[in-house]
């Protein structure tokens, strides 16, 4: 059932007054906070009919009503679809640009929460989708060639080759000009079964050269299997009632020690709407179990040619998804002016 216009602010009105008070609201509350000159009886009537198709909850008889997940979820997703947030001010933040993106992604998560109040994390950026640029044989000794793969990022793969026979200057020479004319502004995907055949013909008796040339590119373009993550902000979860009890906030903590299970949340986090890098999940959409009474928002951010990495902010379910979404819009645009993507 489609929601009417007037459910509908009925709605956001609950969800807003829950996220600012932490309380459940009650009818003469939204008969104060809304614009819809409704009795207290006709918004009974309608927070009834919210309740009965799943988008708020009644935590206790007589109480107020609280938002569901399927109620957080349609408020996400209306205020993602109505406009892009306006881009806020963060704090003089990176302001200076880091030489080593390790400082510069430990000032990012830290002043990330202490900007929001929420725990954060942030991956390293790693390489997807990227293209060959540059394939350089050498000799190094009579039955050893040294192959250098340059893919975008300027990221350098080297590759001991070992050959049967000593390969002359030529042979060099004419190996190295068919994998650049096949090879380059290729990604991975890019290279079909098709092309490496027709690439070994024209090799001829040098064709496990080709193969061993294309595992090389393969493991220069696939990303690391140990990805890098930072955190900052988890005693933030007891800043929250609903976080805050002594067994939920420290499997929270744990988790966030455990970077494997944060590898795997960031991983797996989606491009978001519109392509804008942003995703919000809200309480059992997380694949962390220990987050199910949580949302978090992740979003990505690229540095150039294909290095990109993941944002991450968990907090309760009432977090000021406003705020969030905008602050993370402003980090994106200040790393793509700090790292300008390369033409």
């Amino acid at each position: 059932m489609e929601l009417d216009e007037r459910k509908k602010k009925i709605l956001q009105a609950v969800i807003r007054n829950y996220l600012e008070t932490g309380e459940p609201v009650g009818s003469r509350t939204i008969s104060k906070y809304t614009d819809l000159n409704l009795s207290s009886a006709t918004i009974r009537n309608e927070m009834a009919d919210l309740e009965e198709l799943g988008y708020i909850l009644q935590p206790h008889t007589s109480a107020g009503r609280i938002p569901s997940d399927k109620g957080y979820r349609f408020y996400v997703d209306a205020m993602m679809e109505e406009k892009e947030r306006e881009v806020v001010e963060m704090k003089e933040m990176l302001v200076e640009r880091q030489d080593k993106m390790e400082l510069l992604l430990k000032q990012v998560v830290k002043v990330l929460a202490q900007n929001t109040n929420y725990a954060t994390m942030i991956s390293a950026p790693r390489i997807y989708g990227s293209k060959v640029k540059f394939i350089q044989l050498s000799r190094v000794d009579r039955g050893q060639i040294l192959a250098v793969v340059v893919v975008e990022g300027n990221v350098i793969k080297n590759k001991i080759l070992n050959v049967d026979e000593e390969l002359t200057d030529e042979t060099l020479l004419k190996l190295n000009i068919l994998l650049n004319t096949h090879l380059n502004g290729l990604s991975l995907g890019e290279i079909n079964l098709g092309m490496i055949t027709a690439m070994k013909q024209q090799a001829g008796i040098h064709s496990d050269i080709v193969n061993e040339v294309i595992d090389a590119v393969a493991e220069a373009i696939r990303p690391d299997e140990d990805l890098q993550i930072y955190t900052s902000g988890t005693n933030n979860f007891f800043r929250y009632p609903e976080l805050a009890d002594h067994k939920m906030a420290s499997q929270l903590i744990e988790t966030f020690e455990e970077k494997n299970v944060l590898s795997g949340l960031l991983q797996d986090a989606k491009a978001g709407e519109n392509g804008s890098g942003i995703q919000v999940y809200i309480g059992s959409e997380t694949s962390v179990s220990s987050m199910k009474d949580c949302s978090v928002v992740t979003a990505t951010y690229e540095l150039e040619e294909g290095m990109r990495g993941t944002i991450g902010i968990v907090g309760p379910k009432r977090m000021d998804y406003d705020k969030v979404i905008g602050v993370l819009k402003t980090l994106q645009s200040q790393l793509d002016e700090l790292y300008k993507k390369k033409e």
